[in-house]
């Protein structure tokens, strides 16, 4: 008789606690305000600035007001929420748990579907844009000239991957050449290190050539280039392409020359800019670091990556510091050759490569 009765004891202090726990998450709720701490404070915690969370915050609140009840968590609390995940990558439980929020899991849940896609809808589409004026081409060739020397560029292209649990349909998909499942995302960056281009419906067994060759940017640039556009092309790897609007590196070996190997080492030197672009991200949102791994389905986990990017995208744009990332992994790539209209990349490049050198 004894354990039942401390079975029935003990199951009524649970049920107890976990009414506190509730209280107490309420609590925090109504009567924590994240915009009370410092700037430099809210900066650390939250990875934006003050003025960015009430620019996200406005388009939150007014998204949510149709359906809004006043028993609901208060919008300035799922969006901080978020923030903070994004911040961290720590499990929705972890993130519920932090001292300005106080939301239970299930709720953190439902919370981060309502914010990821009010953002990806509302926000995204403003901050990441390919350049389409000559005016904003001119000054992305100007600004990445006057770093580098390299002329003509509009935006340097690469790929990473971001980790993801094992998917439940088409694992093999999702499985990369490095081991683990992921998604592989495509990002073009200017010379400010912000993100102009980004694709991350791609699993992780698709090569950065694959994505590239079947990218809306692919397409946009060939027809550029078939209307007449010239003096314009974005940076890659190894592992793209080369095309008259795709300038890859000369491929090494025993027969590369002097001067290719001098315009390789400008190329890269200039293309380092997405490098960095990618690991500012990472580091800033650490949730798209890969030991993080975003644990949803590759569906959500393309939501999350594009709402990152737009918030990397809001920091440039407001011109917060951040933190050199460390590029010394440099992974090999697989040479790709040459690309369709093969005769005029061909040209193009030694046509460059006589202009810089």
């Amino acid at each position: 008789m004894m354990s039942v009765e401390l079975w029935f004891d003990t199951d009524s202090e649970d049920e107890e606690e976990y009414a506190n726990l509730a209280a107490e998450r309420r609590r925090i709720r109504d009567y924590s305000d994240p915009l009370d701490q410092t700037e430099k404070s809210f900066r650390k915690f939250f990875r934006v600035s003050k003025d960015i969370f009430l620019y996200l915050l406005d388009i939150v609140d007014t998204k949510l007001n149709p359906s809004y009840q006043s028993t609901a968590v208060p919008p300035m609390i799922m969006l901080a929420a978020c923030l903070r995940f994004f911040a961290e990558g720590n499990y929705q439980k972890g993130v519920g748990n932090d001292r300005f929020i106080g939301l239970a899991q299930p709720t953190m849940s439902k919370v981060l579907q309502l914010v990821l896609d009010i953002i990806e809808k509302d926000v995204c589409p403003l901050v990441i844009r390919f350049p389409n004026e000559e005016r904003e081409k001119d000054e992305i060739k100007l600004g990445f000239y006057e770093k580098t020397g390299y002329p003509g560029v509009i935006g340097c292209v690469d790929g990473t991957h971001i980790s993801i649990i094992t998917p439940a349909h088409d694992k093999h998909l999702f499985y990369n050449r490095k081991g683990y499942y992921s998604l592989n995302v495509m990002l073009v960056c200017d010379h400010n290190l912000m993100i102009r281009y980004l694709d991350a419906n791609h699993p992780g067994s698709s090569h950065d050539s694959f994505v590239w060759n079947g990218s809306f940017l692919n397409r946009l640039l060939q027809q550029n280039y078939e209307n007449g556009e010239r003096n314009c092309w974005l940076l890659g790897d190894a592992g793209y392409p080369l095309t008259p609007f795709l300038i890859t590196p000369f491929r090494t070996g025993g027969n590369i020359t002097e001067r290719e190997t001098r315009f390789n080492d400008m190329h890269s030197k200039t293309r380092i800019t997405v490098e960095r672009s990618i690991g500012v991200a990472k580091n800033t949102f650490r949730c798209l670091l890969k030991d993080r791994q975003l644990h949803y389905k590759p569906a959500k986990a393309t939501q999350i990556i594009n709402v990152c990017i737009a918030l990397h995208n809001l920091r440039i744009k407001h011109k917060m510091d951040y933190d050199e990332p460390d590029l010394s992994d440099e992974e090999e790539v697989e040479f790709q050759g040459i690309g369709e209209n093969h005769e005029n990349a061909v040209r193009i490049r030694e046509e460059i490569m006589n202009n810089i050198l």
